[in-house]
């Protein structure tokens, strides 16, 4: 399941995060990458071990732990260190699968935050493969995709500007895809039945289900 959730930051937290960005170093983006990825990937990233983006980042991760349909969508346990990078015209990152594994944190759910206006940079769309085609994502600052982490996937070159974004990766307690997007609908009927009647019978026979089924699938 695809997911693109919008005002994930505010456009001032947008602005926070840019600014403690233009103070940050930026080395080659290959260094994060796997053996064949470091073939086509092509951009730069702020340097994991800056720590003088750790406030920011700590702000990213809480604004995903505490929105909903994230949450319901992801069931997130850990994230991987958040990774902030620039594509500059000519540069981009061809067709890839991430990492299985990074840190030693199973990567379940993957996602990438904008972080500047679509109309600021020409290309740089990031494309999602799938059996029925690709799809292509470029959103307002503030707004994020998440999508499985099992997708092949690619940035294109960017023509002019500056592609900003946050990516990232998450640990889910649900590891199966299919199960996750199951309780992500359930999760949300029982919401909507809950705002249009209140606690009743029904709401409590869908919460008991998904309880339930949380407790057959869920990696603790």
């Amino acid at each position: 399941m695809r997911l693109v959730i919008g005002n994930v930051l505010s456009a001032d937290e947008v602005r926070t995060v840019r600014s403690a960005l233009a103070k940050a170093r930026f080395v080659d983006g290959r260094e994060t990458a796997g053996f064949a990825a470091r073939l086509v990937k092509h951009n730069r990233q702020a340097a994991v071990r800056d720590h003088s983006l750790d406030t920011v980042r700590e702000l990213i991760e809480s604004r995903l732990r505490a929105n909903d349909v994230f949450t319901m969508a992801a069931r997130p346990k850990a994230f991987t260190p958040l990774l902030f990078s620039k594509t500059a015209p000519g540069m981009e990152y061809g067709t890839h699968i991430d990492d299985a594994l990074m840190r030693g944190l199973r990567t379940d759910v993957a996602f990438t935050l904008f972080l500047c206006e679509p109309k600021s940079y020409g290309g740089g769309e990031l494309v999602i493969e799938d059996h029925d085609g690709e799809d292509s994502y470029k959103l307002p600052a503030g707004t994020m995709i998440a999508y499985p982490a099992t997708t092949l996937h690619r940035v294109n070159p960017v023509t002019r500007g500056t592609r900003i974004v946050c990516a990232g990766w998450a640990r889910s307690f649900i590891r199966d895809a299919a199960q996750r997007e199951l309780l992500f609908d359930l999760d949300t009927a029982r919401r909507r039945l809950f705002a249009r009647d209140g606690k009743s019978a029904d709401f409590d026979l869908l919460s008991k289900s998904l309880s339930n089924l949380l407790r057959m699938w869920a990696e603790d």
